[in-house]
């Protein structure tokens, strides 16, 4: 059997089984499996995350690598620049 054949008969296979689960058998519905509920929520602040910029007008912004933006906090600037 090549390889074309074998997908045309995996194909049909599942064409028939999509049939034959429509098709008067009581399939049962599927449902997705139950979800224990939070029992509490900690919002944790964020200022404990990560340290705030010194209070010398900075942005503040941080990248990904941990750089600390350098223009002045309220820039205009689309872009940050980092040191």
């Amino acid at each position: 059997m090549s390889k074309m054949d074998a997908l045309r008969a995996m194909r049909e296979a599942k064409y028939e089984a999509a049939r034959a689960g429509r098709s008067g058998s009581a399939a049962t519905p599927r449902t997705r499996p139950p979800v224990a509920p939070r029992t509490s929520q900690k919002a944790a602040p964020a200022a404990t995350d990560e340290p705030k910029a010194e209070t010398d007008g900075l942005c503040g912004h941080r990248n990904m690598s941990g750089r600390t933006c350098t223009r002045e906090h309220g820039h205009a600037a689309k872009s940050h620049r980092y040191s």
